[in-house]
């Protein structure tokens, strides 16, 4: 005697439910990761296995292999007190709308005379065709003149903290008497440290870090157990 067959069925899944989660999922994804900070120009950073994140709203200069320097200055709300204060300190003569103007700027990468002029161009001048921030000799360094103001605006806050904040990008092929130079401009406003931006590296295996990091696993595993 045959067996009876049994009818199939097709089954119909409402994926609605699971297309709404998964765009909920990447909703929060893409609000909670943090967008990369915007570079004044490309450079080829040395390598280093150092894990250490960037801080936030950082002070940062840039030295590219031609050693034109650009500097960055993180907070929106100290970037206007710095722009005011190297504005009065060496006689811009900016008024409050170009400081407006030059404040919106990522970066700067002029020498302070040009500045004027600068924001009042009729379109952004690319970073390729700014000439940088001088800093050819002692006498001409206004890097140290960024430096002050910075050093200024902060003064009323802790040291470590600015120094924690001094972030320096050099390229690869940049010659080292430009880096002196920049060196020099942190020496002469007090600050003796600061921080190398460099690109990450994978720590050796066997080095003696690589077994520092897999000893701080292997306990940290321990605790869990």
């Amino acid at each position: 005697m045959g067996r009876a067959k049994l009818p199939r069925k097709s089954t119909n899944i409402d994926m609605t439910a699971m297309c709404d989660v998964a765009f909920l999922l990447l909703s929060f994804f893409i609000m909670a990761t943090k967008q990369k900070p915007p570079e004044a120009v490309a450079v080829q950073a040395p390598t280093s296995v150092s894990s250490k994140a960037v801080p936030e709203k950082s002070i940062l200069t840039t030295l590219t292999k031609e050693g034109k320097v650009f500097i960055m200055l993180g907070d929106d709300t100290k970037k206007a007190a710095i722009l005011a204060d190297i504005n009065t300190t060496r006689g811009l003569g900016l008024t409050p709308a170009e400081l407006t103007k030059l404040g919106r700027m990522q970066f700067i990468g002029m020498p302070l005379g040009t500045l004027k002029g600068l924001v009042n161009l009729s379109s952004p001048l690319p970073a390729d065709k700014m000439e940088g921030i001088p800093i050819a000799d002692s006498a001409t360094n206004e890097l140290v003149d960024w430096y002050r103001s910075v050093t200024n605006v902060y003064s009323g806050g802790s040291s470590k903290a600015l120094e924690e904040m001094m972030l320096i990008k050099g390229d690869n092929l940049a010659k080292y008497p430009a880096f002196k130079n920049v060196k020099y401009a942190l020496k002469k406003n007090s600050l003796y440290k600061f921080r190398i931006v460099t690109n990450s590296e994978i720590t050796p295996v066997g080095s003696e870090l690589y077994n520092n990091n897999r000893a701080g696993v292997d306990a940290a595993g321990e605790k869990l157990k």
